[in-house]
């Protein structure tokens, strides 16, 4: 079975866990709250602003082995640059305090996340940071072509308030077409199990940022763990 099949099928638990919380089947039904969408955006902004220095640190640090996957990593920096913007722009067009958020900390789920990213290229095996960009780029794929028009019309929201999630959905389309192509190109077991180690995490770590969101009113609302 190739890599890339392998990890889809041992992440499947993890997978099916995190589209099992509340809120993110209220996205997907387009029922989400106005409210949830912006707290949604909020920690977006907060791991996305890493997605540039995540790169470029894993390009930095992989070995000359694995040449063909820094030129992959340098085409991703290349794609990826500024759109934590992208998120500030439509929190403002929500009318969420993006200045706020801007100035403000992640949940404690994403401030993990993005601790353990960096710690594991900086002491482990920097392969390992394609797990993230299994879970991330297959999550925002699902969200953006199942629930963002839906809940676009549901909210009465304009355009201009959901770039980077429609963009996303088109893009990281394009990406996981590529993203395949390279988890199949990976031939060492300690690679491969360093991509399948860290896709788990974030998959832990993504599930319980989501399960802090707040639900729409009709369900109450969720809190994050202090």
């Amino acid at each position: 079975m190739a890599f890339f099949d392998t990890l889809q099928l041992q992440t499947a638990p993890q997978r099916e866990a995190l589209f099992a919380v509340p809120v993110i089947r209220q996205a997907l039904a387009g029922q989400a709250s106005r409210h949830s969408y912006i707290a949604f955006l909020t920690q977006a902004y907060y791991h996305v602003r890493h997605t540039v220095p995540l790169m470029m640190a894993c390009g930095g640090r992989l070995p000359r082995r694995l040449e063909w996957l820094r030129g992959a990593v340098c085409e991703y920096i290349e794609e990826e640059y500024g759109h934590e913007q992208w998120i500030l722009d439509d929190i403002k067009a929500c009318g969420g305090d993006w200045e706020a958020v801007r100035d403000g900390r992640p949940a404690l789920p994403i401030e993990l996340m993005v601790a353990y990213l960096y710690d594991l290229i900086a002491r482990g095996n920097p392969v390992g940071l394609f797990g993230m960009v299994n879970v991330l780029e297959g999550t925002s794929i699902a969200l953006a072509t199942q629930a963002a028009g839906t809940l676009q019309r549901s909210l009465e929201l304009p355009d201009r308030a959901f770039s980077y999630l429609s963009s996303h959905g088109a893009l990281d389309q394009e990406h996981m077409v590529t993203y395949r192509t390279l988890m199949n190109r990976l031939e060492q077991p300690e690679d491969q199990q360093a991509v399948l180690d860290a896709a788990k995490v974030v998959y832990h770590l993504y599930t319980e940022m989501f399960r802090g969101l707040p639900l729409s009113e009709s369900q109450g609302v969720q809190h994050a763990p202090a």
